[in-house]
């Protein structure tokens, strides 16, 4: 009767162990088929916000270069359809984060944003007039539910480096794709050289076209260009097998210097109003002297060549602290392009090049929340254009629910 009694609790206690096991191993299934479940409507929604960022234009369909409030969120240029990104759609786009402080303009009484290059070397946007990643969540239908990123990366890396000044100047320009050296890569390119005036510097213009070599550089020579100590900017188009990508490198002899900052005032008819502002007056108050300036603005054409557009105002005075702190300009909306500032401060000589539409001088952008933290982020790859530019967008997903 005991051996029986030992035997028949031996087996209950297998069967209560076997019973854990197995929903312990139930349990587990159940809780990785949630997850699935959960991570699969993560993965779609990452397709389903990849597709209407890159594949609506938004509403208006051109609110990137207007101050019109947004009724819908799309990047998409509703003048080349596909996954063809607009241009000014992007700079509209409220970046602003520890990291990328806005600036602020006490003439204007107006914060400013900046999405396309370091500052000094980019058209400010007025933080009133961007659209911020909480009214894009809640355009896009997916706050409080999902939180995203936008990233926005050339497919083509372009850099560019001053080699010598002696005897003459000379530029390399290197050209890679994922690290990799990409050779007889066709370039066209514009040096735009400052020279003094008799007040006012002046910009000549340098262009040609070139080509990679084996090592996927090439370095070159403005013979013309004999200055130990010039001053200039320099922009490179570059193709491979209808893959196209640009650098751009500006050299001061105010170094670390700017002068002259220009700030987006307004939008009139098919124009943009722009403020060029003395930089003592926003990016650095220890900048007072005195700054003369020349600007250009060339359009960007549809295979690459810059063609030179008349604004009004293009050369004035400015001065910190005084009543010539900022003049004013114009350029066309609906016309991509660089402005080109040449200047003379401290009778030294210097350049800014800055992009109207973020394609033109190829830099990177993001937008967006923060995954950090979060268990599963889905994230979609798309290849687009921008202006003719190959650019990787990259969407990333996540559920707030995590």
């Amino acid at each position: 009767m005991t051996g029986a009694t030992i035997d028949h609790m031996i087996s209950l206690i297998i069967l209560i162990a076997a019973l854990l096991v197995a929903m312990t191993t139930y349990n587990q299934m159940f809780a990785t088929a949630a997850d699935y479940d959960q991570n699969r409507q993560v993965a779609t929604k990452a397709a389903d916000l990849m597709n209407t960022i890159c594949l609506s234009p938004g509403n208006p369909t051109n609110w990137g270069r207007t101050a019109s409030s947004l009724f819908g969120f799309g990047l998409q240029d509703p003048e080349a359809g596909g996954y063809a990104l607009s241009p000014y759609s992007m700079m509209r786009l409220n970046a602003v984060s520890v990291d990328n402080p806005p600036v602020h303009f006490d003439e204007t009484g107006l914060d400013y944003n900046n999405i396309s290059t370091s500052y000094g070397h980019a058209i400010l946007t007025p933080l009133d007039d961007c659209v911020d990643y909480t009214t894009a969540t809640e355009l896009l239908g997916i706050n409080g539910s999902y939180g995203f990123s936008l990233d926005v990366t050339s497919t083509l890396n372009v850099n560019v480096s001053q080699v010598s000044t002696d005897p003459y100047l000379k530029l390399n320009v290197e050209v890679q794709a994922s690290g990799m050296p990409l050779s007889g890569v066709s370039l066209k390119y514009c040096l735009f050289n400052v020279e003094r005036g008799s007040l006012y510097p002046s910009i000549a213009l340098y262009s040609d076209v070139d080509q990679t070599n084996s090592f996927g550089s090439v370095d070159i020579t403005f013979s013309s260009i004999d200055d130990d100590n010039p001053a200039y900017s320099f922009v490179v188009y570059v193709s491979l097998g209808g893959v196209n990508g640009v650098g751009y490198y500006t050299r001061n002899i105010v170094d670390d210097s700017t002068f002259v900052v220009p700030l987006i005032e307004g939008y009139e008819g098919n124009y943009v109003d722009l403020i060029l502002a003395h930089s003592g007056e926003i990016l650095n108050p220890s900048e007072d002297a005195t700054a003369y300036y020349n600007a250009s603005f060339y359009t960007l054409t549809s295979d690459f060549q810059l063609q030179p557009c008349v604004i009004p105002n293009s050369a004035g005075i400015l001065k910190s602290g005084a009543e010539q702190l900022y003049s004013t300009t114009r350029i066309p909306a609906s016309e991509t392009g660089l402005l080109v500032i040449s200047y003379i401060a401290d009778d030294e000589l210097g350049s800014v090049i800055v992009p109207w539409g973020v394609g033109a001088l190829g830099v990177p952008a993001s937008f967006g929340g923060d995954p950090t933290g979060y268990d599963f982020v889905a994230t979609e790859l798309r290849q687009v254009t921008i202006d003719g530019i190959s650019y990787h967008v990259k969407v990333s997903t996540w559920s707030l629910s995590d």
